[in-house]
């Protein structure tokens, strides 16, 4: 349910002039996206690769262990969460937009895969960052067939003479996902230690047990 746009890509190694390659791997104490977890409480191994062109198009993949899902007849439901990613992203107007389509798989899971559409426009203004977004799936058998909307707001301030950044997120969900609706946020602090990135999050919503979430992740 979750991917790293390819406008906030970090340490992005470059193939040739028009062609750059991103990854990232790491571990979660606990996967939460949206203020649900879905390991569980427990922690999960999460990685990422994207592909992008000057031109601003991209793809990527992105997975996650997650708690057994969508468990079906036979009693075996889908322990990885792989989410195939495409968009464009890029300057307009002075903001930054970023435009896409994902596609989530549960290998193994009962009819529970489905597709989201995400769009997001930010603007930085010295140190800080403020992004605002919108997730909407139509109607499908993984989302119980009813359609869900998830609008997000986030806010970084990463000031070049501070050895950590901060970021504060806020969200609501209607829909397949969240019948009665659900607001969830989140507070949380990143820096860069090495070749590593290591985070510690507050993350709750109404509808679930706040966590504290670290995680550590190697970019390459």
């Amino acid at each position: 349910m979750t991917a790293l746009a390819w406008a906030a890509a970090g340490a992005a190694h470059a193939q040739d002039p028009e062609w750059m390659v991103e990854g990232r791997a790491g571990v979660v104490s606990d996967y939460r996206d949206r203020g649900y977890t879905l390991s569980d409480g427990e922690p999960a191994v999460q990685g990422e690769i994207t592909v992008g062109h000057v031109s601003g198009f991209y793809g990527g993949v992105w997975g996650s262990s997650i708690d057994e899902y969508g468990v079906g007849a036979d009693g075996h439901g889908a322990e990885i969460e792989v989410t195939l990613y495409a968009g464009w992203a890029g300057a307009v107007g002075g903001f930054d937009v970023d435009l896409g389509v994902w596609r989530n798989l549960y290998p193994d899971g009962d009819e529970v895969d489905y597709v989201e559409f995400p769009l997001q426009v930010g603007r930085s203004v010295g140190a800080a960052t403020f992004t605002t977004g919108v997730v909407w799936a139509p109607a499908q058998t993984g989302t119980g067939d009813e359609a869900n909307t998830w609008l997000w707001t986030r806010a970084e301030y990463a000031p070049e003479a501070w050895p950590v950044s901060l970021h504060a997120q806020l969200g609501h969900e209607d829909g397949g996902f969240a019948p009665d609706g659900k607001t969830d946020w989140r507070v949380g602090v990143e820096a860069p230690v090495g070749a590593f990135t290591m985070g510690l999050d507050w993350v709750d919503s109404d509808t679930e047990d706040s966590a504290v979430v670290g995680s550590v992740f190697w970019g390459f």
